[in-house]
């Protein structure tokens, strides 16, 4: 069974943890050791006792956290590597982990629900068995999509960042029925579910451009509420939204880059 360590056991690293500890032979490390405990793992007492017999080191801390002397610290010939960490791109980790297998994921928050989108790249001559490995721990935490990593900005806004934008959706509208005379927790789920809903709808291929049509009666209700949306603007706040979390992800990459050059 390969061995993986997991470095941090925050919110990701212990999801991902959960999800692949009947798949791999794990050890992991935090700093706090009794919330490793309580997640039903036994904590190592350093990151080098964490990583010593691994074939793989999934990090998982903060990417603030991760400098030179961090990334030093774990390096070790012939260990391949997965980062989590958001806005450190692989030239980076390529010039200091020195290794031919990394990967980078950049999974959403409902990896503990193990419903998470992750998007995944590797380094250049990573090979085939390391890219076996990785893509099932990316598909043990929900889907997994491989990227060129100049897309990776692009998929925090669409995902990592969508998430947020998808609840505020919720929430809002769940206020619009409460305007409407429903209590807001009724309100709520009523939505939540009729997003759940509308998933079902993209079966078979079907793009939401092609669902929406058959949704909208002519002169009916739903055409009204389209053309709200339409003079309210909600696509373009979509849009702009999905844009500045991509614009921000850049940023933080090239402070990333500046901080491990």
């Amino acid at each position: 069974m390969r061995k993986v360590a997991v470095i941090g056991m925050g919110n990701m690293g212990s999801a991902i943890a959960q999800s692949i500890k009947d798949r791999f032979s794990l050890t992991t490390f935090d700093i706090d050791k009794a919330k490793v405990e309580a997640l039903g793992f036994k904590p190592c007492e350093s990151i080098q006792e964490a990583i010593k017999d691994a074939d793989i080191v999934l990090i998982a801390i903060k990417p603030q956290f991760i400098d030179k002397n961090f990334l030093s610290s774990i390096r070790e010939e012939g260990k391949a590597y997965i980062s989590i960490a958001a806005g450190i791109p692989l030239s980076s980790l390529e010039k200091n982990l020195r290794s031919r297998n990394i990967a980078r994921f950049m999974p959403n928050l409902a990896a503990r629900e193990r419903k998470a989108v992750t998007a995944v790249c590797f380094s250049t001559e990573a090979d085939n068995a390391f890219k076996n490995d990785a893509m099932e721990i990316a598909n043990a935490i929900g889907s997994a999509f491989i990227l060129p990593e100049k897309s990776f900005s692009a998929f925090i806004g669409a995902s990592g960042s969508l998430i947020a934008f998808a609840l505020e959706f919720i929430r809002a509208s769940a206020m619009g029925a409460v305007n409407m005379g429903i209590p807001y927790r009724e309100a709520e789920k009523i939505v939540a579910d009729t997003v759940s809903s509308a998933l079902t709808l993209l079966k078979d291929g079907k793009s939401a451009g092609e669902v929406i049509p058959s949704i909208c009666s002519a002169a009916g209700t739903t055409i009204k509420g389209m053309e709200a949306l339409e003079e309210n603007g909600f696509a373009n706040a979509l849009y702009k939204a999905v844009k500045a979390s991509a614009v921000r992800s850049d940023e933080l990459e090239i402070e990333s880059k500046e901080r491990l050059a």
